[in-house]
């Protein structure tokens, strides 16, 4: 023993730097932070997939999500769909105009005819030649006629105007809730990459440190210093965590397939490490309920929902207009040419037309009637969407502050998780704790650095949310997302692993 205890005291104490090296905690990310407060843009890559992180001191960014957004509203076939739906519902409004301007009608007749009247029973009667043709009782006949007719009160087709202008806007407020749709789903699934591409690099950090315990402790069981427990719990971490990088990656693959789907390009969300940031605090809602909730009003579902109500009341005012009669101003002039001369002809008239629908069976009560019900059933739908939209404004509040509670109280976790590794490690070095106590807080940190990527993205979804009920989501509301993502990117650090077809590999510090 007494000539075996310098060797121990030098194995372990070659073990403790090595652990000690393989950390890449504080002290790693303080000395580098300061030279990495400079991050610029880089530029698109052109195939989906997890790509390899940038290497140290290299300038990255995150894709802009506004750009994006701009990309999808151009790119997606069904919202373009959509545009076009409503552009053609756009034409209610000249065609409905063109039924109180005056109309023109021409038309042509031949006809040809074979009678019996008082000519052909009385041949006799009329001996004169004019009379020939009509005695015979055959006539061929060319006519052609040209009417104007000019509404001069028709109540019915005025307010078919006016549905038209309301059937248009409601088209228009139809593709503007498309495209708030259309840009929160981008939103979503650039937040579903953001965070995939930040877990993918926090496992990789992790996997990278448990690859060299596991090789710290293979080797203090092979020189007889460590026992197989500590082997085996160092071999089944690190095993998780390849499983977690490989799930990470994968959901990872698909958010940047959605992406180069919703817009036409792909994005590159290169894997970084996460490093907390002292001063980071997500801003909290500086407006009250109240106010979110009067600003309800301007969310695009309940716009269009009022809108919808007023093309209803139209369409009953124009039923009720069914009974009040019409009055037209006409113009006829009419040529007829025949083969009996008494027959050949040219009109000019003028005059005025009144229609009344005296009865129909009781029609237009019914129709009145049906169109009254519909107009309760839209004002329903917009009372409905009303207390959806303060609902929904509620709910995301309450999220925000939730999220931004879990926030702060996650700050101060991985403050004393880090301190607790470090605690770890020192006493694993003095023989007071051992492998596994500093696997688990090692796996604590990163599990509590995965869930702060986690819940920030929470809490940018909600905003965007927010926005999008309260019908403020526009590219300054967009931008100030960015700005808390970017916030958090200036105290990132590219791990330094290299990720190809699901193979890590440690590189040299």
């Amino acid at each position: 023993m007494p000539m075996r205890l310098p060797t121990a005291i030098a194995l372990t104490a070659g073990a403790v730097s090595l652990l000690l090296a393989s950390q890449g905690l504080a002290a790693s990310a303080a000395a580098a932070s300061p030279a990495r407060q400079g991050v610029s843009s880089a530029p698109l890559v052109d195939s989906p997939g997890t790509p390899p992180p940038a290497s140290p001191g290299a300038e990255t960014s995150l894709p802009a999500m506004s750009e994006l957004i701009a990309r999808a509203l151009d790119n997606d076939a069904g919202l373009r769909s959509r545009r076009l739906d409503g552009a053609s519902v756009g034409q209610e409004v000249p065609m409905a105009r063109s039924r109180l301007l005056p109309r023109l009608e021409a038309s042509a007749n031949y006809r040809v005819s074979d009678a019996d009247n008082i000519y052909t029973d009385n041949p006799q009667d009329y001996p004169d030649e004019v009379y020939d043709d009509r005695i015979s009782g055959r006539t061929q006949d060319t006519s052609w006629q040209v009417r104007l007719t000019q509404p001069l009160f028709d109540l019915e087709r005025s307010r078919q105007l006016g549905k038209a202008h309301a059937q248009a806007d409601a088209a228009t407020l139809e593709v503007a809730v498309a495209e708030r749709d259309l840009a929160m789903t981008v939103i979503d699934t650039y937040l579903d990459a953001y965070r995939a591409s930040r877990r993918v690099g926090l496992l990789m950090a992790q996997r990278e440190s448990l690859t060299l315990q596991q090789r710290q402790a293979q080797r203090a069981y092979d020189l007889g210093l460590g026992d197989r427990i500590n082997l085996l719990e160092s071999q089944s971490r690190l095993d998780q965590a390849i499983a977690d990088q490989t799930a990470a990656e994968n959901a990872l693959s698909i958010a940047i397939t959605d992406l180069e789907r919703l817009t036409g390009v792909t994005p590159d969300f290169t894997p970084r490490l996460i490093e907390r940031s002292a001063t980071f605090t997500p801003g909290a809602e500086d407006q009250p309920l109240e106010s979110l909730l009067t600003r309800s009003s301007d969310n695009a579902d309940v716009r269009l929902a009022a809108q919808r109500e007023n093309v209803t009341r139209q369409e009953t005012d124009i039923r009720r207009a069914a009974r009040y009669p019409r009055l037209d101003f006409v113009v006829d002039y009419s040529d007829l040419h025949s083969n009996d001369a008494l027959r050949t002809s040219r009109e000019l008239s003028a005059g005025v037309e009144l229609n009344v629908a005296l009865y129909q069976g009781g029609y237009t009560t019914a129709s009145i009637r049906q169109g009254e019900l519909t107009a309760l059933a839209g004002a329903a739908d917009l009372d409905n969407e009303r207390r959806l939209a303060q609902q929904e404004v509620r709910r995301r509040l309450r999220s925000i502050q939730g999220d931004r509670r879990q926030l702060e109280a996650l700050t101060r976790s991985i403050e004393s998780a880090s301190l607790f590794v470090e605690a770890a490690v020192r006493g694993e070095a003095l023989g007071l704790r051992d492998l596994v106590d500093v696997l688990d807080a090692r796996a604590t940190l990163y599990d509590l650095r995965i869930r702060y990527v986690d819940t920030l993205c929470d809490y940018l979804d909600n905003r965007a949310a927010l926005a999008a009920a309260t019908g403020t989501l526009d590219t300054p509301s967009i931008d100030r997302l960015m700005r808390t993502l970017e916030a958090l990117e200036r105290e990132a650090d590219p791990p330094a692993i290299v990720a190809q077809a699901g193979v890590a590999t440690p590189t040299r510090r």
